[in-house]
This record gives structure tokens, C-alpha cells and sequence, in this order.
């Protein structure tokens, strides 16, 4: 079945569901600077997708990565 999707659909979300973070949205969640969110992505944490010069990363193990973290 195909179905047609609008770029509104797409740009909030509704209509998929993500499994990628972009490093800015990392920084954001973690409260830290867009340079460290790129080391942590560097250091092995967590999946990292690179498409070209992009990077995404998984969110699944992020979130698995964030959830296991000790305060």
C-alpha cells in the first residue's frame, strides 16, 4: 500500500515514527554543547548513522545509553 504523505505530515512526526536523533537534538537532551555531543557520537556510546557529512543517531540506543547512566 503507498501512501502519500505531506510535508507537514513528515515535518511534525505524526506520520512516522523517528528512530534517529541529530547531534543538536543530543546536545539538547543532555544540556551540553554541539561539540561534546559530537565527541560522545565519536567516542562509541551510542550508534551513529552517517549520511554524507550527516550524522544521526540511533535513537533506540541512546536511549538505552541515557537510561543505564549513573547520577
Amino acid at each position: 500500500m503507498i501512501t502519500d504523505y505531506s510535508t507537514d505530515d513528515i515535518a511534525s512526526n505524526e506520520a512516522i515514527d523517528r528512530r534517529t536523533y541529530t547531534v543538536t537534538e543530543i546536545a539538547t537532551i543532555l544540556q551540553i554543547g554541539r561539540s561534546k555531543a559530537y565527541e560522545l557520537c565519536n567516542e562509541g556510546f551510542f550508534r551513529i548513522i552517517r549520511i554524507g557529512r550527516s550524522v544521526r543517531i540511533s535513537k533506540s540506543s541512546f536511549d538505552d545509553w541515557f537510561d543505564n547512566q549513573n547520577n
